[in-house]
């Protein structure tokens, strides 16, 4: 049985230094891609740079381009915000599931030593009864306009 377990740990550990090199090797590639897009990149905005000042003269198309740059990033940071409070509430939504499956899960993990010791069924019952009363509760009272979980976004 030792000798069982030692050979599947082995081929665990074998695998999982496999997958660690395989991501390494991966983001260095990645990475140095990403290097080759942004020289790129920049050599087209210098290119276009030059293009428009032998049209426009420099001066004008300095500050065309420092004001597109401006806008872009403004752009971005208005998106960001508009996007923020949507990704709260989806963290705040996976985070309340998580922990329903974690008490959950602890406890069906309670459940056999709470049934078999004297006090135990009426120490599952009187939870579940509160449990099940609070969620026809909540299913029945009609959600306030401040209510996080009303679904409506604001």
């Amino acid at each position: 049985m030792g000798t069982l377990v030692s050979l599947i740990s082995a081929l665990a550990s074998g695998e999982t230094t496999a997958a660690l090199q395989r991501a390494r090797v991966t983001a260095i590639l990645y990475g140095l891609a990403g290097i080759f897009v942004l020289c790129g990149v920049g050599f087209l905005v210098g290119a276009a740079y030059i293009w428009l000042a032998a049209r426009y003269g420099p001066l004008a198309t300095s500050l065309g381009f420092g004001a597109g740059f401006l806008v872009l990033a403004a752009l971005i940071l208005v998106i960001h915000k508009l996007t923020a409070g949507m990704r709260a509430r989806q963290r705040a939504r996976r985070r309340k599931a998580d922990m329903t499956a974690v008490g959950i899960t602890a406890a069906l993990a309670l459940l056999p030593a709470f049934a078999k010791s004297r006090g135990g069924l009426g120490a599952l019952l009187a939870p579940a009864i509160a449990l099940a009363a609070y969620a026809i509760y909540r299913e029945n009272v009609k959600p306030g306009p401040d209510d996080p979980d009303s679904g409506s976004a604001s």
